[in-house]
Parts: structure tokens; C-alpha cells; sequence
């Protein structure tokens, strides 16, 4: 088993617009193939994990993810980068869409997409790190026995000024200024463990 960085992905990748539906809106940040090929090349596999409620809000389709996420890979796959697999969450209790309307395990905080990461690529949580800019990544993250670090792009700024949970499970393990430099940070921190 190998360990992972799980990145968020508004906020953290790619610009905070606001449900992203649209190649229009979806504007890749200028850090985020480096990050994930620091990732690659140090053997970790790099995971992307979204919460993607637009799709139960009736915002866009499970296919327009698709095509976003089509976007993303040929971005990073020119820069000598990848991800080692795709998770997104496309329900939310309070929806408009039949089906997509509901509560599950897999939208962080819960620990869903991380769990299924871990069975499909064979990962070692406890040894995993997220990367996010919210407080729900740092729950989610927590809830496996991984670490977190919460990046100040996106919510960051905002999820920073908000009180933590009463149990403290949503209280990153470092802040860092983007997703770059959480990862070199935490491949740093790992070599010398």
C-alpha cells in the first residue's frame, strides 16, 4: 500500500467560481500540475476528491463534471502530470434532481470518496494527507486517520476565520498558502520521518 495526496478541486486546482459547470468557468490554477507531478514523481498517488452538488441542484449534468474533469486531465497530462483516479460526489440532501436528492457517504465530510480511493488504488490512509480549502476537507481527511492541510486559495481565507467543530475534528494539521506548497511541504516532512 502507498500513501496519497487527495486534493480538493474548487478552491484548490482550480479557481473558486462557484459551481463550475462550464469549461468557461473552469479556470485550472497556474500551480496545480506542479503540484500534482511533485506527487507523481515522489510515488505517492494523487487522488482528486470533489463534492459536486451542482449536479442535484440541477446546475449542470454528471456529464459536464465529465467534461471538466476531461479538461483537467489533458492540462496536467501536458505538463508531465496525472491523477491516479477521479472521485466526486454528485448528491445533496436539499437537491431539485430525482435521485441525486439525498444524504450519503461519500459527500465529505464523510469519508466516502476516500474510502473507495483507498480499496480501488490499494492506499494507505493513515500515511495520506488532504489537501482542501475548506473545513469539511479537514473532517474528512481526520475521519480516515489521515492528515490535513487546508490551503488559503479558494475559501480558505473564510474557512480559516470560522470557529472549529466542537470536537475539533475539522482543525487543520498545517495551513499553507496553495496546493504547491502543501505538497512540498508534506513531501519534505515525509522524508524525514
Amino acid at each position: 500500500m502507498r500513501p496519497a495526496i487527495f486534493f480538493d478541486r474548487d478552491g484548490t486546482l482550480n479557481e473558486e467560481v462557484g459551481y463550475a459547470g462550464r469549461p468557461e468557468q473552469f479556470h485550472i490554477l497556474s500551480f496545480a500540475a506542479a503540484a500534482v507531478r511533485w506527487v507523481n514523481q515522489a510515488g505517492w498517488a494523487a487522488v482528486l476528491v470533489s463534492n459536486q452538488a451542482g449536479v442535484a441542484r440541477g446546475y449542470f449534468t454528471e456529464g459536464d463534471v465529465g467534461i471538466l474533469h476531461g479538461l483537467l486531465r489533458d492540462h496536467l497530462q501536458s505538463a508531465g502530470a496525472h491523477l491516479d483516479g477521479i472521485y466526486y460526489c454528485p448528491h445533496y440532501a436539499g437537491g431539485t434532481v430525482a435521485g441525486y436528492d439525498r444524504a450519503c457517504s461519500c459527500r465529505k465530510p464523510q469519508p466516502g470518496m476516500l474510502q473507495k480511493a483507498a480499496r480501488d488504488l490499494g492506499l494507505d490512509l493513515y500515511a495520506s494527507w488532504m489537501i482542501g480549502d475548506r473545513r469539511h476537507d479537514i473532517a474528512c481527511a481526520h475521519a480516515v486517520g489521515a492528515r490535513a492541510v487546508l490551503v488559503r486559495t479558494g475559501y480558505g481565507e473564510s474557512s480559516l476565520a470560522e470557529p472549529p467543530s466542537p470536537d475539533q475534528d475539522d482543525v487543520p494539521d498545517r495551513v499553507s498558502s496553495d496546493a504547491a506548497a502543501a505538497v512540498n511541504w508534506i513531501l519534505a516532512a515525509s522524508s524525514k520521518r
